[in-house]
Formats: C-alpha cells, sequence, structure tokens
C-alpha cells in the first residue's frame, strides 16, 4: 500500500493557489498548474500562447516531476512563473544527487528502459540550474520559451 504525501512548495508566487492547498505533487498536477499559469498569462497579455512551445513547457514540467518521483525521494515542492517570454519551472525533492544521463545501452550492449527524462529537460529548456536546498534535498529549474 502507498502512501500520499503532499508538502507545500518552498516559494509559492503570488495567486499561484488557495493557502493551505497542497503543492502539486504527480506529473499531471504540474502539467495542470503550468497549462493554468501560462493561459492566464496568455489571455492577461492577450498574446497568443505558442501551442509547441506551451507542449515544451508541459513536457519539461512532467519530466522534471517523474524524475523527482523516480530518482529523488519524491516531490517536496513545485513552482511555476510565466515571466516575459519564458515559464520557469522549479522542481525540488528530497536527494542532494545531481541529475545525470545513462548511456541508452548496458555494458552488454542491451538497451535501458527510460533514461531520456534528463536529456530532454536540458535540449528543450533554455537554461537549466540545480541548487542545494538549505534542509537537504535540491531544487531543478527550468526556463522554458513560450516563443
Amino acid at each position: 500500500m502507498s502512501e500520499e504525501h503532499l508538502t507545500e512548495p518552498d516559494v509559492r508566487p503570488p495567486g499561484d493557489r488557495p493557502a493551505g492547498q497542497p503543492c502539486p505533487s504527480r506529473p499531471a498536477e504540474v502539467r495542470e498548474a503550468v497549462l493554468r499559469a501560462v493561459t492566464e498569462r496568455c489571455l492577461t497579455t492577450r498574446t497568443p500562447c505558442d501551442t509547441e512551445a506551451l507542449a515544451d513547457a508541459l513536457l519539461v514540467a512532467s519530466e522534471l516531476t517523474t524524475n523527482a518521483i523516480l530518482h529523488g525521494g519524491g516531490v517536496t515542492g513545485f513552482e511555476v512563473d510565466v515571466d516575459g517570454p519564458g515559464v520557469l519551472l522549479s522542481v525540488s525533492d528530497r536527494s542532494d544527487a545531481l541529475p545525470v544521463a545513462v548511456p541508452a545501452v548496458d555494458d552488454q550492449g542491451r538497451r535501458r528502459p527510460g533514461g531520456h527524462g534528463w536529456p530532454i529537460v536540458c535540449r528543450l529548456a533554455r537554461d537549466v540550474r540545480v541548487s542545494d536546498l538549505p534542509a537537504g534535498g535540491k531544487r531543478i529549474t527550468a526556463l522554458v520559451s513560450l516563443v
């Protein structure tokens, strides 16, 4: 039986969600939060949303969240901020280990399943930063262009 642990993010952007509402911790919840933030920005500024750029941002958010779940001990924080021509995504987890790209094949030449998330993030994001958190764990922040 698995337990669900929802935690508050380290810093919540203004207006992101009502006080007391748990931070998104699953890929679908994170994608929904990103879609909502980008859509609000497009409506507020009356500028069209580039659907391909939005798809890239949703994929990066999903991969960061999945990696935090699979390799980082779970999501401990999530932030989304749409500023200017990009969306800034931050996912925090419990692990101090840096993300790594895993070779597609093992030592015997057999293809490995998975291992595509980190390269996808690095390819689609304009800027990626990994920072240690004071209480342990890390925060990965990626800037994805929306234009």
